[in-house]
């Protein structure tokens, strides 16, 4: 553990010196230029069920929303029954905006790494299938080469015990989850699988970045 955030820290160092949505009832089209004036950024992210994902980038301090939903596949308006079956070749994902003024994009990058297993393949825990793939879906050619570094650094540094597998694939689309599905955790708290699955995530994001969370989590 210790090995695994001197390496982060060096990462932070050396980086620091780098400098189409489709249109339907169910989809979301969201860019900088359309979020406030560019004020905001979008990335999306993929680490296994959206429910842990949504819950881990609310509670963080600059970021302004987190939808959960779909990405990666071709079939327009695909239905959550559709994605569970893995033959979609969409991922279950979260769309989260935020301020790169209050967060960096490579804050944003160490959460993702940390609060999930990015060394599982088309897997997180129980949860099994492409649907539940690792995958960042960037949105600029910036975030394209801040993850490939990222993912490319963890690997030469055996971060991990096996390599990161992490998707680092180009946006094309994205399709907001049924409205059950947005804001789950912070409305089903008692139910087993956030009690078991989500919780623990969320505690661990308390202990490793504390001084990042928002006073009350939101979306």
């Amino acid at each position: 553990m210790k090995k695994f955030w001197l390496m982060w820290a060096s990462i932070f160092v050396i980086s620091a010196c780098m400098s189409k949505s489709n249109s339907s009832n169910n989809s979301s089209k969201i860019t900088a230029m359309d979020t406030n004036n560019g004020q905001y950024e979008i990335i999306t992210f993929g680490a296994g069920c959206f429910w842990c994902v949504e819950a881990v980038f609310q509670r963080l301090e600059g970021v302004v929303k987190v939808e959960s939903g779909y990405s990666g596949g071709e079939k327009p308006n695909p239905t959550y029954k559709q994605v569970a079956s893995g033959n979609t070749k969409y991922a279950e994902v979260c769309q989260v905006t935020y301020d790169p003024k209050v967060i960096s994009f490579k804050e944003l990058l160490e959460v993702f790494f940390t609060t999930h297993d990015p060394t599982t393949l088309n897997r997180q825990g129980n949860d099994v299938g492409p649907q539940y793939r690792s995958a960042i879906f960037y949105h600029t050619a910036e975030q394209k080469e801040q993850a490939t570094y990222y993912k490319n650094k963890l690997n030469e540094e055996k971060a991990y015990k096996n390599p990161v597998v992490t998707e680092v694939t180009p946006y094309k689309n994205f399709y907001v989850a049924e409205d059950y599905h947005q804001n789950y955790y912070n409305n089903n708290q008692s139910q087993p699988y956030c009690s078991y699955v989500i919780q623990p995530k969320v505690e661990k994001l308390r202990k490793v970045f504390g001084d990042k969370l928002k006073e009350t989590a939101t979306n």
